[in-house]
């Protein structure tokens, strides 16, 4: 990135920054950032926003993104069968939202219906895409966020190349990650990992996803692959997961197999709030959840499961990659308070004490909210540039 695009990524994160703390982040001297300030200034991208509060010494001048700018996001969040669309501001603000569009993405016409939605809600909500600085789009898979390629899928599929095909349709720029890694991306910048170097961040949807934080940045691997936490094999059961392997944690560690446990459960005569809530709730997460924080005893059993399952599995990559924290992100984060006793009891298990000691685990407040956080913060990653050309 060239200092004009970095100084507004960092104004678009912290909001208000002074030169002093843009010159020590950026590791610039003071005069190169004034200057950069002063043009942004003149430019009016940016706007002196007065003065910090008194520290004892001089007070430093504040600056942000003009509140006044009309470039727009667009972010697309997919899981396995729920997708989500937002429009959002440099400032944050959500302008406009579709929210858990049911879309299971072994349809092979889940790719058509996400671009029917995305022209429906450009309609809806009358967004000029000229002033679109970009689409973001996370999604479960084999991601390769260079190439735009979703692994997962064979090449006649619209998933497999989405970001080419929502570039040439709308004619506005489009970049695509693992979901994943967009959870992660927002706990580092917004969430728990703000102030951690080496973390690791679980996202728990229907399936359980990892995003690695090493020396501050994510960790991608060699092909773009890392972090397949959902793959390992250690689960107890032999079941075939949705790789077409059998013995994966995703199996036993996930919302999904929480789901199916608890209404096989059902079925043979156990007795949940579940049964009563899914009738209200089209999505069965919500539900689970919701019966969770009745105090569902069936329900807080097979979510113990699965937090002592994501543990084993944490504990494998514990004594690797020795993070500082262990974040537990995404739609599972709203029943922390039962996962996170359960993750620490199989670390005590199967971990060596002294790191399983250093290690802390701590639950994300961002939630289902991480996701789209991350994947808008994607854009502004790839795409803040196009605020100085416009």
């Amino acid at each position: 990135m060239e200092l004009k695009e970095k100084i507004l990524t960092y104004l678009y994160y912290l909001k208000e920054q002074s030169i002093a703390g843009l010159s020590k982040s950026l590791s610039k001297s003071t005069p190169i950032v004034t200057k950069a300030i002063n043009e942004l200034l003149e430019q009016r991208i940016i706007v002196d926003k007065g003065l910090a509060a008194s520290t004892g010494g001089r007070r430093a001048a504040l600056y942000s993104l003009n509140e006044n700018l009309d470039n727009l996001i667009v972010s697309i969040s997919i899981d396995q069968f729920y997708t989500s669309i937002h429009l959002s501001n440099l400032q944050q603000e959500i302008l406009g939202e579709e929210i858990d569009i049911k879309l299971d993405l072994t349809d092979p016409t889940a790719g058509v219906a996400i671009l029917t939605h995305l022209r429906i809600f450009i309609e809806n909500n009358h967004i000029d895409t000229k002033k679109v600085i970009g689409v973001g789009i996370s999604m479960p898979g084999f991601v390769n966020s260079t190439t735009g390629i979703n692994n997962s899928y064979t090449e006649d599929n619209p998933l497999y190349n989405l970001k080419k095909i929502v570039e040439t349709e709308f004619n506005i720029p489009t970049v695509i990650d693992n979901d994943s890694r967009c959870v992660a991306w927002a706990e580092k910048e917004f969430g728990s990992g703000i102030n951690s170097t080496h973390s690791l961040v679980i996202n728990l949807n229907w399936g359980v996803g990892l995003g690695i934080i090493i020396n501050g940045e994510i960790f991608t691997g060699a092909t773009g692959f890392a972090g397949e936490f959902s793959h390992i094999p250690l689960s107890n059961t032999n079941s075939l997961c949705s790789c077409g392997k059998r013995g994966c944690l995703e199996v036993e560690a996930s919302l999904k197999s929480a789901i199916d446990q608890t209404e096989i459960s059902i079925q043979q005569g156990e007795y949940s709030i579940y049964s009563t809530l899914i009738k209200t709730m089209s999505n069965k997460s919500n539900a689970l959840i919701e019966a969770a924080k009745i105090g569902d005893q069936l329900v807080i059993y097979q979510i113990g499961k699965i937090g002592f399952m994501i543990g084993k599995g944490i504990s494998t990559l514990l004594h690797i990659l020795n993070p500082n924290k262990i974040i537990i992100s995404g739609r599972g984060a709203e029943i922390g308070n039962i996962l996170a006793p359960q993750i620490q009891n199989a670390m005590n298990e199967f971990s060596i004490p002294r790191i399983a000691r250093m290690t802390e685990i701590e639950i994300s407040n961002l939630h289902k909210t991480a996701q789209q956080k991350g994947t808008t913060a994607l854009v502004v990653e790839h795409y803040i540039n196009h605020i100085l050309t416009n």
